[in-house]
């Protein structure tokens, strides 16, 4: 199966939502963060410096996600998400790859990311991925974020 990953474009940002909203609803509630970033991922998410990548297979978006800027050295991963149809053939893990080389290449120091310890899959590919639990901060944008990762590059 050839996945390949490429840029945002203003045309796939319906299709960020929907991969978005399909995740976050099948295990929480969609909340005014989510909100921001969805709406309007090219104001919120490309025009402050962030960046976001899809994974294609053949003409099919399958997955997504976004790099948000936390500092020049550190960003954010978030917005990661697989069509339920497509799960079970690692795409999640060659968006993941891509991130961190990405990252490299940017010479960023470090990704961060907040997930859920109910979201037992994703926990244990970040964690084969080299990320590490942190302290978490208190009054987070998200009620669902309950644990926090960091990987030094």
């Amino acid at each position: 199966m050839s996945i390949k990953i490429i840029p945002f474009k203003p045309a796939y940002a319906p299709i960020f939502k929907e991969l978005n909203r399909n995740w976050i609803e099948q295990y929480f509630t969609v909340e005014p963060k989510d909100l921001y970033l969805l709406e309007n991922c090219q104001e919120h998410i490309i025009d402050k410096g962030g960046y976001i990548f899809f994974a294609k297979k053949e003409d099919t978006i399958t997955g997504c996600f976004a790099l948000l800027p936390v500092s020049n050295s550190t960003f954010e991963l978030g917005k990661m998400a697989v069509s339920t149809e497509f799960q079970g053939l690692k795409i999640g893990q060659k968006l993941l790859s891509f991130a961190i080389e990405f990252a490299k290449e940017k010479s960023w120091e470090t990704l961060i990311l907040y997930s859920s310890t109910k979201l037992d899959n994703a926990l244990h590919i970040y964690k084969k991925f080299g990320f590490e639990e942190v302290p978490l901060e208190k009054n987070l944008d998200y009620a669902r974020s309950d644990i926090k990762m960091q990987l030094t590059l």
